[in-house]
């Protein structure tokens, strides 16, 4: 028996026994599921669907979840949120963690929606929606774009004629951001951790790549060319090489040859993300550091720097991987300072030229960002 001709999705791993019997798998890290049979059939779509489910939402192998718990009929919201969840746009085109915090979200909003036709959804429906996160506006904002892009891919493949979100705007919220340290936060630090710790790796790699956490975690020797770092960004797919500051350079000197990874654990394993951050928290309470200095604050640290020593937008995007329009944000305070300087001294200029008298402040009177 040949091979089946039509190609298989994503992550699906197949094999033929002894007698010539074709069997299907998910198979996804070290998660393995069998799929029934037919090959390709109803009841093999739903087990794949499930088993990717499942996986996207951290659930255990071959533990049933409410998608293939009962069928969905064609046309629901329900049947659309299966189709999307299991899609290529789905796993290809958002990160892992997208994907997980995607799901989680439209599967509450497809716990109410589920059985209703998705054509009769609305624009009164979407902003209603909306109305149940008025405590969590943040979180509202991250249900609209989940919802739209869902409702734009049910679009692209003929499941409704328009997107009922189109038009809706989340509600207005104070945006959270990451500060960039100060000099003297920076100084403490190095002074509790000296070169040689993992702390101190931890912090140069940071500040010297001007990556983000996710990325620093998996930087290794394999990745280094010459006196620069080859990057592949977790989040955006963004990649290049990165050339080490003097400070990353030395602090890398100091891992052992053996290591996979530079940051590593104390058993010498790679760190997870979240393990990271969670450690980088008690390195930062041990230099007394207060709570919002965080690890990727580091990364909008390098990005002022460069910015104060003069790079262009385009320079600093090279190096961190910004859209333009991020590297402006981060640093638009540098350029008005700059900008504020370069006013002043006009000023005294002209009076200088006209013979009118200033009078100059004392040094050290005010200092920018005190």
């Amino acid at each position: 028996m040949k091979r089946p001709a039509r190609a298989f999705p994503s992550y699906v791993h197949a094999v033929r026994d002894r007698y010539g019997q074709w069997h299907t798998y998910f198979r996804r890290g070290d998660v393995r599921v069998p799929l029934p049979k037919p090959l390709l059939g109803p009841e093999w779509w739903e087990a794949y669907r499930t088993a990717s489910a499942d996986y996207i939402t951290g659930r255990e192998p071959g533990q049933r979840s409410e998608i293939g718990a009962e069928r969905v009929k064609p046309g629901t919201v329900g049947h659309a949120f299966v189709l999307y969840t299991a899609s290529t746009k789905f796993r290809n085109e958002l990160a892992e963690s997208t994907q997980r915090w995607h799901f989680n979200i439209l599967s509450h909003w497809r716990d109410q929606w589920g059985d209703r036709r998705l054509a009769h959804l609305q624009r009164r429906h979407v902003e209603n929606a909306l109305e149940g996160y008025a405590d969590t506006p943040a979180q509202a904002g991250k249900f609209l774009k989940a919802l739209r892009r869902m409702l734009q891919y049910c679009v692209g493949v003929g499941a409704i004629e328009h997107d009922a979100s189109q038009g809706v705007k989340p509600p207005k919220h104070q945006e959270t951001s990451y500060r960039p340290w100060t000099e003297d936060e920076l100084s403490r630090y190095r002074r509790r951790h000296p070169l040689g710790s993992t702390a101190r790796l931890a912090l140069e790699l940071l500040l010297g790549t001007a990556q983000r956490p996710s990325d620093v975690v998996r930087m290794g020797r394999g990745d280094v060319r010459g006196d620069a770092i080859y990057i592949k960004q977790k989040k955006t797919g963004w990649e290049g090489y990165v050339e080490f500051t003097d400070e990353a350079l030395t602090a890398v000197r100091f891992v052992p040859t053996g290591n996979e990874t530079f940051i590593t654990t104390a058993r010498g394993r790679a760190f997870g993300v979240d393990s990271f951050r969670n450690k980088f928290r008690l390195w930062c309470n041990q230099a007394g550091l207060p709570k919002d200095c965080h690890a990727h604050g580091l990364r909008v640290t390098a990005a002022v720097q460069m910015a104060e020593d003069g790079y262009t937008p385009h320079e600093i995007a090279a190096i961190t991987g910004h859209s333009l329009i991020e590297v402006q944000r981060y640093t638009r305070r540098v350029d008005q300072v700059r900008l504020m300087r370069a006013g002043r001294a006009k000023t005294r200029a002209a009076r200088a030229k006209t013979g009118t008298e200033t009078v100059k402040p004392a040094a050290g009177i005010y200092k920018i960002g005190s």
